[in-house]
């Protein structure tokens, strides 16, 4: 297939190039010149393990280029990936700003059939908007798609060329047909291609992220306990991830989740479940203890000198929010 993706970030930049690894032709758009120049000279702007060679070798054999031309680039593809940047608001919701005005591009450089697929998180209801948009700028037909993605930085090329699951929200059997046809390859080993509704779709990625966050306060929960009481942390949390109904993955205690997803999904359901008078009072507690689990280790240290570090150097290991990756945004280090 002929496919576009609008924006270069961690999910634009591995979804373009794992869908030319398979075979599609590629166009990665971004309006940052400098990026774009670096990306074809092959000088890839984050660091993702195995992402580098995956790059260079579909730009060899020509199934993967960048490029700053929106319009030329949508008109020459069949499907649209929206991959820009969702980042939280002032009162948590989404910022759909740079979202909105792709959608813009898209609208108006329709020439045919179009496949225009949501893959940056998005609040419930933003398919419907983007429909209402393009619907009001363009004669042409097309269908809107969420299909929200399930990456882990440091592990974003394994997730998307084996994932658990790809979900495809859309009201369109046509639609979805031609993306469970892009995802095939992706899923040979029976993982499921999910058809719902674009809310539904759109709810699962929030739902799947804010979930993860919860374990993670959870955990940070019992741990606190654990050293008043005098358990260790490590014995308990063996003891309790062997249950196959808790399982152990994000059960790791530590000084709280940061990263570019779960500080604003968590932000972003709340600010859902407030506006449709659903108070979300399980993950509003997972986001206190996040919070309060960033002072923990300042007060561990302010503890264990009693209170005298003047003059004192500190030097911290480890600064991104997880390992095998250099993302820096919302890492629990930089709240200190």
């Amino acid at each position: 297939m002929r496919i576009c993706v609008l924006g270069t970030g961690y999910v634009g930049l591995v979804a373009g190039t794992c869908f030319a690894e398979n075979g599609n032709d590629v166009i990665c758009v971004d309006l940052n010149k400098e990026k774009i120049e670096a990306l074809n000279k092959g000088q890839i702007p984050i660091y993702e393990p195995g992402l580098t060679d995956l790059v260079v070798r579909n730009q060899k054999e020509g199934r993967l280029s960048f490029s700053t031309d929106g319009p030329a680039s949508i008109q020459k593809s069949e499907v649209i990936f929206i991959a820009v940047g969702t980042p939280s608001s002032t009162d948590g919701s989404a910022d759909l700003e740079l979202f909105m005005k792709a959608a813009e591009t898209i609208s108006d450089n329709l020439n045919g059939y179009k496949i225009v697929v949501n893959k940056s998180t998005v609040p419930v209801g933003t398919a419907a908007k983007v429909e209402k948009l393009i619907r009001s700028r363009t004669q042409a037909e097309f269908d809107v798609v969420s299909n929200p993605e399930f990456l882990k930085e440091g592990t974003a090329v394994d997730d998307f060329l084996k994932p658990d699951r790809v979900v495809i929200g859309t009201a369109k059997e046509s639609a979805y047909k031609t993306m469970a046809q892009l995802y095939a390859p992706f899923v040979r080993q029976g993982n499921p291609i999910l058809w719902m509704s674009n809310v539904s779709a759109e709810m699962t990625k929030y739902a799947a992220n804010s979930f993860l966050a919860t374990k993670i306060s959870f955990i940070n929960e019992i741990a606190n306990l654990c050293e008043v009481v005098g358990a260790d942390i490590e014995s308990v949390r063996k003891g309790i991830t062997t249950d196959v109904r808790i399982g152990k993955h994000f059960l790791y205690a530590g000084v709280g989740y940061g990263g570019s997803c779960f500080p604003k999904d968590v932000k972003a359901l709340l600010k859902t479940g407030h506006d449709h008078g659903q108070p979300m009072e399980v993950i509003a507690a997972a986001e206190t203890v996040n919070q309060t689990q960033k002072e923990l280790l300042f007060r561990k240290i302010e503890r264990h000198f009693d209170k005298h570090l003047k003059g004192k150097t500190f030097a911290i290991w480890g600064l991104s929010f997880k390992p095998n990756t250099d993302d820096m945004r919302d890492a629990p280090m930089r709240w200190w």
